[in-house]
């Protein structure tokens, strides 16, 4: 039977199960990544776990999202993740590397390995060939441990891409135009596998940037082809000996389709407050911007710095524009600083940002309140920049650079046309500037026996996980609309993220952005009823932190009833002991209001028979069916009141 690359990679790593859409199988892991961000818990699990090495062929701990050391927490988080490495068998990437996903795709993307990462922009390496995915931190503590990852087997949408794109669109044009015309959610229970003969036109680092933004379409993962490109890549990095072809076989069969001509995409962005709300970018051309910043994992290729220097070498950029640039890795630094873009940039204006996330999760070059910033980054949702009331656009870096020199949001064919500029095209480095000394290799496992886990202070332990309740009556203590992210349920930014590693603070933070009152008022049924949730469509989107599992239910969450949910949350918080239910009719979601206390009784039996599952409203008497799509596996964990204590009871 013919078989697409992901059909290849899945079946070539298939543990159990059958591929058949919606059903649970098993995915043998090769490669796991984390970074500083989500690694921390990641190290405290493993501990719980009582694990001894890793099992992988290769895990990788990063320190790429939160490099800014205003005092000493981060310091120490840094210094328990390196502890961890060496405790644990894993490779560490010294401070200042650079972003997790272009960084490993540097080194040690390999074409046909399966991968999981706690990042949910871990689907970038699908760019190489790889089926990676982005998971809870939890499922990577299991993974490292040699557990395979569960997972339903998603549909595989098939987009087929011909042409070649025309001067002054790139790669960033081609995700916004899927975002554009399928929104944050349309990917959802979905691999996206291009295919296609425009596929040739684009680089391995074109294919970055549109696989690490599916995560923005709600996506389990994106793969592309391992073809001359791709070679052509891992040769510049010298490691051509890790190259594996991999193609889909003729007349290999997709369940979805979609079919982009590359040649009619054009200059897209994204408006406030969505990665989903995509214009033409001569729709909102000539709105005044204040902030330009080019970076982050979803530009992090040489050529999207280097165009950016062309566009403003000799000129300088518009008075009322800090323009701002974040190096994705120190290899990519170095290679720019060769070819002698970084002096066009820093010439032109620019400051120059150490190689890291940075601004991308809050982390420095928060915008000002009602002033329009232009990012290439991956994500716009209100507040991630660490100003509350933001407006952020997401673009392209040709269309961030020539908004940079103009002061205004500008299509950058018209700024051509205006200047007689021609399109820039450097010269990729053949070899690139590898230097592998910024990788720590793993102790020998007698080593490692020897080494101890360094906490600080700010380190605090798991908390307790007690068993699902028979019976809930408890309030709702909050009700959202549709597409909440976990950017708003626990706050990234330079004020919440130093607390990464500290539940019972960090929780302090959650969900502030939406209602400043709910950890005050959620905290004080942690030792009482608990409480629900109520939220609508995607409940959950965005990044794959599971602190937006964990801190809630630290403060007392019982059960989240939704419309629907975003993969990696909802898995995050079976993996908690969070009940995740639906609405059998959506339009009950209108009819529920904050503080309504709603009883769910029988718990157990229903959800280990599968039987129907009702709540009902207290005090008015209102009845609202429910259903769940918990796996039996699933089921067990929340039943147990999270996966690391139903683990210690079979283990036990």
């Amino acid at each position: 039977m013919a078989r697409t690359v992901a059909h290849k990679l899945i079946g070539d790593h298939l543990a159990w199960g059958d591929m058949v859409p919606g059903e649970e199988i098993g995915i043998a892991v090769d490669q796991t990544l984390t970074q500083d961000a989500t690694g921390t818990l990641v190290m405290q699990e493993l501990e719980a776990l009582g694990l001894d090495r890793a099992a992988t062929q290769r895990s990788v701990q990063y320190v790429d999202h939160n490099l800014l050391q205003a005092d000493e927490k981060n310091a120490e988080d840094h210094t328990f993740l390196h502890s961890g490495c060496r405790r644990y068998g894993l490779w560490y990437s010294k401070a200042g590397n650079g972003v997790s996903h272009p960084t490993h795709m540097q080194r040690f993307g390999i074409p046909g390995a399966t991968m999981v990462g706690s990042d949910s922009h871990t689907c970038a390496a699908g760019s190489l060939g790889m089926l990676a995915i982005g998971v809870g931190g939890l499922e990577v503590a299991l993974a490292i441990a040699g557990r395979p990852l569960r997972l339903r087997m998603p549909r595989i949408w098939g987009v087929y891409l011909d042409g070649e794109l025309p001067e002054w669109s790139s790669a960033k044009d081609v995700i916004l135009e899927m975002l554009r015309r399928h929104g944050v959610s349309g990917g959802v229970n979905r691999i996206i596998e291009y295919h296609g003969p425009g596929v040739e036109t684009l680089t391995a680092m074109d294919r970055h940037v549109i696989a690490n933004m599916g995560a923005e379409l709600g996506a389990t993962t994106t793969v592309f082809p391992s073809d001359d490109a791709v070679r052509s890549f891992l040769r510049a990095q010298g490691r051509e000996d890790d190259f594996r072809e991999l193609a889909a076989d003729p007349g290999a069969e997709y369940d979805d389709h979609e079919h982009i001509d590359l040649s009619r995409v054009e200059p897209l962005i994204a408006a406030p407050s969505s990665p989903g709300n995509v214009v033409p970018v001569r729709e909102v051309s000539g709105r005044e911007v204040s902030q330009v910043v080019i970076g982050s994992s979803a530009n992090p290729g040489h050529r999207d710095f280097a165009v950016a220097a062309e566009m403003v070498r000799g000129r300088q950029t518009d008075s009322s524009v800090s323009f701002d640039v974040n190096p994705s890795s120190r290899q990519t630094l170095s290679d720019l600083t060769k070819a002698g873009a970084v002096l066009a940039l820093i010439n032109a204006g620019a400051r120059i940002h150490q190689a890291g996330c940075l601004g991308c999760i809050g982390i420095g070059q928060a915008p000002a309140v009602g002033r329009n910033s232009l990012r290439t980054f991956p994500r716009n949702f209100p507040g991630r920049s660490g100003t509350k009331e933001d407006s952020v656009w997401l673009c392209s870096p040709e269309t961030a650079a020539a908004s940079a020199l103009t002061g205004v949001i500008t299509d950058p064919r018209d700024l051509a046309d205006e200047l007689g500029m021609e399109y820039p095209r450097p010269e990729q480095p053949d070899p690139a500037t590898v230097n592998t000394a910024m990788f720590v290799p793993p102790l020998s496992p007698e080593e490692a026996r020897e080494e101890e886990l360094v906490k600080g202070p700010n380190i605090s332990a798991l908390p307790d996980l007690t068993e699902l309740p028979d019976r809930i009556e408890a309030p709702v203590m909050l009700k959202t609309g549709d597409d909440v992210s976990t950017d708003e349920i626990s706050p990234a930014g330079a004020r919440a993220l130093p607390f990464r590693s500290n539940i019972p603070k960090l929780a302090e933070f959650t969900f502030t952005q939406i209602d400043p009152d709910y950890p005050q008022r959620a905290a004080a049924t942690a030792d009482t009823t608990g409480h629900i949730i109520v939220g609508g469509e995607n409940y959950g989107q965005g990044s794959s932190r599971e602190h937006a599992a964990i801190t809630p239910r630290y403060l007392g969450l019982h059960a989240v009833i939704a419309k629907s949910y975003a993969r990696i949350h909802w898995q995050n918080l079976a993996n908690f002991g969070v009940l995740a239910l639906e609405f059998t009719d959506p339009a009950d979601h209108d009819r529920i209001s904050a503080g309504d206390v709603l009883v769910l009784d029988g718990l157990r039996d229903a959800l280990a028979s599968g039987g129907p599952l009702t709540a009902v409203g207290r005090d008015s008497g209102e009845r609202y069916e429910l259903r769940h799509n918990l796996s039996p596996h699933q089921v067990d964990s929340v039943l147990a009141g999270g996966e690391i204590p139903l683990m210690r009871r079979e283990l036990s």
